[in-house]
Formats: C-alpha cells, sequence, structure tokens
C-alpha cells in the first residue's frame, strides 16, 4: 500500500509539470500534504510551500500539523524570503512552545534577521535588531551548541558597524570638515576600544585636528594645536609600539614648532 501511494505520488510529481494548480484542486488534503513533501525533499521550496498553506487548515488540530509548519517556515527561508521566515520562525514558538525544535527555530528566527542586514553604506537597524536578538538567544540558551555561531555573528555585525562608523569619519575628512572628522574618529575609539584599528583612528584624530587647526583664524591657531599636541602625546602613551608612531610623532614635531612660532610672532606683535 506504501509503494502505491509513493508511485501515485511519483507519476504525479512527474507529470504535473507547471501544472500545481491542478495538485491544488485535488479534495484530498493527506495526497495533497504528500506531494508538499514530496516537493520539499526535492528543494522545491515554492511549490511546496503552496502546498503547505492548502492543507494546514484540514491539520490544525492534528500532531502532524507541527511538521507542516515546521517545514512551512523553511520553505520561506530556502527560498531566501527572510521577513518571512523571521515571522514564521516566530510564529512557530509561539504556537509550539514546547516543542523539541524550539531551540532551532528560536536561533533560526535570529538569524533570519541577522540575513536581512545589508552592505556597511546602507542603514544598519537590522543588524542592531539581529545584534539583540543573537545576544538574547544566547542568554536564553546558554548551554546551547549554537552559540559559538551567534557569538561569531555578533562580531560580524560589530564589524560591519564600526566599518560604516568608518566610512562616515573618512567622508568628513575627505570633505574637509576637520573638526567633524576629528569628533567621528574619537567616537570611533570610544565606541570600539578593542579594535585592532585602535591607532588607525588615533592618528586619525590627530590629522583631522591638525587640518582643522591649519585652517582656523590667527587667534585660535595656538589653542588647537596644543589640542594636537595633546591627542599626539596621548598616542604615543596608548599605541608606544604601533607602527604609526613615527607618523605621529611628526605632527607633534610640527604643531610644537607651530606653537613656538606663533608665541613669536605674537611677541613681536606685542613689541
Amino acid at each position: 500500500m506504501k509503494f502505491s501511494w509513493l508511485l501515485i505520488v511519483a507519476v504525479v510529481l512527474a507529470s504535473c509539470g507547471g501544472g500545481i494548480n491542478k495538485i491544488l484542486k485535488n479534495p484530498d488534503p493527506n495526497f495533497k500534504l504528500r506531494i508538499a513533501e514530496q516537493y520539499f525533499a526535492k528543494k522545491k521550496y515554492s511549490r511546496a510551500q503552496m502546498l503547505y498553506e492548502d492543507v494546514m487548515p484540514y491539520f490544525k488540530t492534528e500532531k502532524v500539523f507541527e511538521d507542516i509548519y515546521y517545514k512551512y517556515a523553511y520553505c520561506a527561508y530556502y527560498q531566501e524570503d527572510y521577513m518571512n521566515a523571521e515571522n514564521l520562525f516566530k510564529s512557530f514558538l509561539e504556537i509550539f512552545p514546547n516543542s523539541t525544535k524550539a531551540e532551532e527555530l528560536d536561533y533560526m528566527r535570529a538569524f533570519a534577521n541577522y540575513k536581512q542586514s545589508p552592505k556597511a553604506e546602507l542603514d544598519q537597524t537590522s543588524t542592531v535588531r539581529a545584534m539583540g536578538m543573537l545576544q538574547t538567544f544566547i542568554n536564553t540558551h546558554p548551554g546551547s551548541p549554537r552559540n559559538k555561531e551567534a557569538n561569531d555573528l555578533i562580531d560580524i555585525c560589530r564589524a560591519k558597524l564600526e566599518l560604516k562608523d568608518h566610512k562616515s569619519a573618512i567622508l568628513y575628512y575627505n570633505l574637509g570638515q576637520f573638526r567633524a572628522a576629528g569628533v567621528a574618529f574619537t567616537a570611533l575609539m570610544n565606541d570600539y576600544p578593542e579594535s585592532d584599528k585602535g591607532d588607525e583612528y588615533k592618528l586619525m584624530i590627530i590629522k583631522s585636528y591638525f587640518r582643522y587647526a591649519e585652517m582656523s583664524v590667527e587667534e585660535k591657531k595656538t589653542e588647537r594645536f596644543e589640542q594636537v599636541v595633546t591627542e599626539c602625546n596621548d598616542f604615543v602613551d596608548r599605541f608606544p609600539e604601533s607602527k604609526l608612531r613615527k607618523e605621529a610623532e611628526n605632527f607633534l614635531h610640527q604643531s610644537q614648532t607651530n606653537i613656538k612660532n606663533l608665541n613669536n610672532e605674537q611677541v613681536k606683535t606685542s613689541a
């Protein structure tokens, strides 16, 4: 009997081609479910999704409904419809909170959100949300084997946010908005204290404030070159072994020379 059902399903799948509507019109929900399972196994997720959706009302009170909904949610995920998949994973958890698959789909909900994270140049709202969901998963499932991957994904998200902020700071600098660039690079250092680019960011703070001082009105130059000196000394304290130290020290010497010249000029003017 089982063999004959499989044979019928195989014949239907082979003969249907694009005729999914013929299967949908079949009045037997058990038959349509069998075809949906075959489509799912063959990775024809669009067709499987249509059939699962069609038969769900018939099996809502039966034990098999959990498996149907599980595969229905994955149909969206495998078609890269991540927003819908996230919502379906969430719904699964609400309908089947005690399922043995609950931890898996709790993770997949966060992962589907992660998959919606755009490239660094775009708005990162979904990236921040994905980080929050992944961290919530880790906190909720402290012993899960998925926690290492969740932490790795959080690191990837954080690196993307850092890259976005870095690009913004560089843009300020390239546009000649040096004070804004100095503020932006300072924020980068404060927001990402563990970054391996800390010395690069610090050097850009120095360069930004140096250019800002150069462009300032005469009465503000001494004060602003003194800020550069402070930033240079802080660089040496923080990154004594950095390969960029020599460049920072060059800005230090230039700033000190500029301050000396400005003070001498001020003395001549006063005299």
